[in-house]
């Protein structure tokens, strides 16, 4: 899987798009890593709100939302 990454200067944290997501089609998401801790952000509102999860949290998730497209 291919796409960017892009560094928050605030935060330090670095967000990465999947090429997947569509291009700009406003219906994407951008993911970071940081010590025990995974954000998700939409990426229409990089300065907006982030949410934070576990990795386990995160796992589990991205496994429920694998099953609902298979």
């Amino acid at each position: 899987m291919t796409g960017y990454t892009r560094t928050d200067e605030k935060t330090g944290l670095t967000w990465r798009k999947s090429s997947y997501s569509g291009g700009d089609q406003g219906q994407c998401v951008e993911v970071a890593e940081a010590a025990g801790a995974i954000y998700v952000r939409d990426s229409k509102d990089p300065d907006g709100a982030s949410l934070a999860f576990t990795p386990a949290e995160f796992n589990a998730f991205t496994q429920f939302a694998s099953e609902l497209d298979a």
